[in-house]
């Protein structure tokens, strides 16, 4: 089969021919249709995340079709489609997996990153730890559901109670979670990079109510804020658009330092807290307000070999939305 290869920082992915994987006992092999691309690959191939199996087949938000069950595999036949999301596996034994936290897992594996992902024409993924898509979504646009969707929703249910919610950072996640919030009667504001009006124009056209620089002060202050872009000094200025008893939550897998803030901007019972990883409760409860809403995703879409475009072009912002690759 034909695969993007990584094999250290620094080092563009390489397009391959090697060998098609098998699926092993409670494993399925999958014929990839289409692969997200999201921003925790850039913190992979940019040396930021520092423990990836080598070589790596990136990528974690694979839509494809089931072509062959390993044994004792009973959820799924060959020809259902399904989606594989960030998390690839976890013990089912230590204290966080039986406590319903097995995103804490320290043994847990995670797809595209200690698991061979979906920049490549087949995968295997453990049959536990995929999910059915929802019939409203074509290929290309149920792969963003399976991490930004995921990751945006776990973060969105942290700050869930409250009304008036800043989003900073408005790509993939925040362009799916701002529709769950308006779904559900929020007001949404939305915080973009210095100069990027085509992002404050997109988050509008998705509801938001206003939209800005990340450096800006919204109209009044808000109840929450998520902060999708991994950028440390983004921490204390969203603790100063926030209302006393108000949240921050950080949702990437990583950020660059926080730097010092007084601690006037924390009291008076602020919050800041981040979010790692996912559930499978996680996806079947997305999945689910997916299916109801349902939610307009908007995807850019890439040839396999293309993947190191996706990825520059995702580090500049180019696109509104997502990237997703089709081999």
């Amino acid at each position: 089969m034909r695969a993007m290869i990584y094999e250290g920082p620094g080092v563009p992915l390489a397009l391959k021919h090697v060998k098609r994987p098998e699926p092993g006992p409670g494993q399925v092999l999958i014929r990839v249709l289409a692969c997200a691309v999201c921003r925790t690959d850039l913190h992979i191939v940019d040396g930021d995340l520092t423990s990836p199996k080598l070589p790596l087949i990136p990528g974690h938000e694979i839509i494809g079709i089931v072509e062959e069950t390993g044994a004792g595999v009973s959820a799924f036949a060959p020809g259902e489609r399904v989606g594989v999301p960030w998390l690839g596996w976890t013990c089912g034994s230590c204290d966080y997996c039986r406590s319903g936290q097995e995103n804490l897992c320290g043994e847990a594996k995670f797809t595209g990153y200690t698991l061979d992902g979906g920049f490549a024409e087949f995968c295997v993924a453990t049959a536990q730890y995929c999910f059915r898509i929802p019939e409203p979504y074509d290929d290309v646009h149920a792969a963003p559901l399976m991490c930004a969707g995921l990751i945006g929703f776990r973060s969105y249910a942290r700050v869930r109670t409250a009304q008036r919610i800043g989003l900073y950072g408005f790509g993939a996640a925040a362009h799916i979670i701002a529709q769950v919030a308006r779904g559900e009667g929020k007001e949404i504001y939305a915080f973009t990079r210095p100069g990027d009006h085509k992002s404050q124009n997109f988050a509008r056209s998705l509801g938001a109510v206003w939209a800005g620089e990340s450096g800006d002060a919204p109209p009044c202050l808000l109840d929450a804020a998520i902060l999708f872009a991994p950028v440390g000094a983004l921490v204390p200025q969203a603790l100063r658009t926030i209302r006393p008893g108000g949240q921050v939550v950080c949702a990437g897998i990583h950020m660059s330092d926080i730097p010092a803030f007084p601690y006037a901007d924390l009291w008076r019972e602020k919050h800041v807290s981040s979010v790692a990883n996912l559930t499978r409760a996680d996806g079947e409860g997305f999945l689910e307000a997916a299916a109801r809403l349902p939610i307009e995703t908007s995807v850019t879409l890439y040839a396999l070999e293309d993947a190191n475009k996706a990825l520059e072009d995702l580090r500049q912002g180019r696109f509104d939305g997502a990237a997703v690759l089709v081999p």
